[in-house]
């Protein structure tokens, strides 16, 4: 599925070079040249990933990454450094600052493009084509279905965001304002209780099925995906 990256790179030419490969790969490229107008651009919306050199003009990139590790919001937003540095030393640096990769210039394109569907898939699984099966259920991506053995589901385009959402972060209970962030977008303004109507059409879809039960609610925190027995304490 195509991504959202953040390329935070100030030479214009390898700047152009890898957003022309990422766009021919079918991501989305947002470009900034310094760590202040990467910051703008992150306030404004969060990317699925940033692609981040290291040396930039003012703040370094390593700097940026720091500030980014701090900030509860972009904590987990997956980092690939880039940089012409190559010694153990740096690449140990970037990854303690809580960089997801470290790619060595020069690079070719395809690696890059390589590397990135790897952190996606570990660290953002719900932006790729990869199919997931759990609880007798399978969400494919590339074409869109549902099924539960042989039957196909009908679901909503939202219903089906928040349905790969929630099978690829099992078991983890996810409250209203991380699911309108990570399914919706942090940029979209809707009320928390807008997750609840789509919640219960959700449910509604995967009841002919038997499925329902998978999406349970866990009072006062939220909402998971589970294969698990809710607990009585927490009713789905």
């Amino acid at each position: 599925m195509p991504a959202n990256i953040l390329l935070v790179e100030d030479e214009p030419a390898i700047q152009e070079l890898i957003a022309a490969n990422l766009a021919r790969a079918g991501h989305h490229v947002v470009r900034a040249a310094d760590a202040e107008t990467a910051q703008r651009i992150v306030r404004e919306a969060l990317p699925d990933l940033v692609l981040l050199d290291w040396m930039l003009p003012g703040a370094s990139g390593v700097e940026f990454a720091r500030r980014l590790r701090a900030d509860e919001r972009t904590r987990e937003l997956p980092i690939i450094m880039l940089t012409a540095r190559g010694e153990e030393q740096d690449k140990v640096t970037g990854l303690e600052i809580g960089a997801d990769d470290y790619v060595t210039k020069p690079f070719s394109p395809r690696e890059l493009v390589a590397r990135i569907k790897a952190v996606l898939r570990r660290r953002a699984p719900q932006v790729t084509e990869d199919a997931v099966e759990l609880g007798g259920l399978r969400l494919d991506p590339a074409t869109h279905r549902v099924t539960a053995g042989e039957a196909a589901l009908s679901l909503g385009p939202t219903e089906f965001r928040l349905l790969h959402f929630l099978m690829t972060h099992p078991e983890r209970v996810h409250s209203r304002a991380q699911l309108l962030d990570q399914v919706w977008g942090d940029h979209v303004f809707v009320e928390e209780r807008t997750v609840d109507v789509h919640i219960r059409r959700l449910r509604s879809a995967l009841e002919a099925s038997g499925h329902d039960g998978l999406i349970q609610t866990v009072r006062g925190s939220g909402y998971r995906f589970s294969v698990q027995v809710a607990n009585p304490a927490t009713p789905a």
